[in-house]
């Protein structure tokens, strides 16, 4: 395992959290968990973000390192 692939499984994960959390809000009525899920759902934006960001870091450091052994 590399640290890549072990940030893309936090990725999709993070991804299928969000997606859960999002069908929660939108069943219920009561505004108070709804808010709660949303919420929740915006921490996991803030996580993707800071997630994808040192993915994308990640991977041009690698085709870099890879440009340079050529």
């Amino acid at each position: 395992m590399t640290v890549q692939s072990d940030l893309q499984k936090m990725i999709a994960t993070c991804e299928a959290m969000k997606g859960s959390y999002l069908m929660m809000a939108q069943s219920t009525e009561n505004t108070e968990v709804k808010e709660m899920f949303d919420g929740m759902k915006s921490d996991i934006d803030r996580h993707l973000k800071y997630l994808n960001n040192r993915l994308n870091y990640l991977n041009q450091k690698n085709q870099l390192n890879q440009k340079q052994l050529q």
